[in-house]
């Protein structure tokens, strides 16, 4: 098999759906090696022939971000396929939509194994092949309510909550290793995240969210997101209005607490 050393490579998670597969398309339509991941390699394959790949230029790499027992082995298949990955951006996640007193802690599990552990897992395992090759493009996609509480979504918010303190200590610990980070910060785009997301017993809650629907196209956002991490943007906001939110939590922090109990959370 030809190797593909002399090409950008892109590791993206999440790819068979919303952010993961505009950026995929995106990506791959630049020129760019991708490596896609989400747990349906049917549906990864698919893309691929929709998109004209082959197994040179598209590298189908399929796991689970809940059980990543075996992601070093992953990762060291694909380093062994295309020697070096230049970008990885984990935009692999569920949501949630239940109250925090009603939440079983099953779900919460989920929840942060997923979005948390699932994303550092993969990370880690591919950070020292980074590092040994000079350097390179850190992203993963966090969310508005990765800067402040949302009804509903208790647990999601801490594991973005989680997941900003991780990448933000990836960045500091690594600037010297020529790694950029970037926190991808979506607000409301038209995907299907509110229909897969967890209900409090853990079951899918099926509904597309009217905030969703009316959201952000997933082909603009992933061409923001594409020309934030070109940019080395440090956090890469992608949105609507919503966004506004980020803004008063810092400068106007009561206002934003106020907004926050009031707001639609769906």
């Amino acid at each position: 098999m030809n190797k593909t050393h002399n090409k950008t490579v892109v590791w993206v998670t999440g790819a068979s759906s919303g952010i993961g597969k505009g950026l995929v398309i995106e990506y791959f339509s630049k020129g760019f090696t991708i490596v896609a991941s989400a747990r349906n390699e049917k549906t990864l394959l698919d893309l691929r022939t929709e998109l004209n790949g082959n197994e040179q230029n598209f590298i189908v790499a399929p796991f689970d971000l809940a059980q990543t027992e075996n992601i070093k082995q992953l990762v060291e298949k694909v380093i062994n396929q295309v020697q070096h990955v230049d970008i990885l951006i984990n935009v692999g996640g569920q949501s949630q939509r239940s109250l925090a007193s009603e939440t079983k802690m099953d779900v919460y599990k989920q929840i942060m194994e997923v979005n948390f552990f699932g994303t550092v897992a993969l990370t880690n395992a591919i950070l020292p092949y980074i590092i040994k090759q000079g350097g390179g493009k850190i992203s993963a996609t966090s969310s508005i309510v990765g800067k402040f509480g949302f009804p509903l979504r208790s647990a999601y918010s801490a594991a973005k909550h989680a997941l900003h303190g991780y990448l933000e200590t990836v960045r500091a610990e690594n600037v010297n290793n020529n790694i950029k980070v970037s926190v991808i910060i979506p607000g409301r785009i038209n995907t299907n995240i509110s229909v897969n997301a967890l209900t409090k017993e853990g079951n899918i809650y099926g509904k597309m969210d009217e905030g969703q629907a009316n959201g952000m196209s997933v082909e603009k956002a992933a061409s923001i997101i594409y020309k934030g991490i070109e940019k080395n943007k440090n956090e890469i906001l992608v949105g609507g209005k919503e966004l506004l939110m980020v803004h008063f939590r810092r400068f106007l922090p009561f206002l934003a607490y106020r907004m926050a109990a009031k707001v639609k959370a769906t």
